[in-house]
């Protein structure tokens, strides 16, 4: 389960890092008056939707098992180890909402919307 929740995080800080590369992309090295967005960065756009929303369904359906676990722990007066998965938990969620913010702000510079991304709360 562990190796799991590891290996999400993993993917997350792929994507966010990913983001990231085609965030820089979107600057423009020299001052313009249009929107600043690149031809390339809007091109790759709904690639990158499509694999920001695959993650974050398998994230969803492991987030349940992994407070399920953390409530395990606590009952069994475990809670230093609740107290790691509750923080990993959550470094998990806001990791997926930098990336939300990322892709909403590539999407706000290509004049796209998409439908396909959450937020977790």
């Amino acid at each position: 389960m562990l190796r799991k929740i590891i290996a999400g995080t993993a993917v997350a800080g792929a994507l966010t890092s990913g983001a990231a590369g085609i965030a820089g992309a979107a600057t423009p090295t020299t001052p313009s008056t249009g929107s600043g967005a690149k031809a390339s960065l809007c091109a790759k756009l709904p690639k990158v939707e499509a694999r920001v929303q695959k993650i974050e369904n398998a994230l969803k359906t492991r987030l349940p098992k992994a407070e399920a676990r953390e409530a395990t722990l606590k009952s069994e007066g475990k809670t230093a180890q609740a107290t790691k998965l509750a923080n990993r938990i959550s470094r998990i969620e806001n990791r997926v909402n930098k990336v939300n913010a990322r892709l909403a702000k590539a999407e706000a510079k290509c004049g796209t919307s998409s439908s396909g991304t959450t937020s977790n709360s």
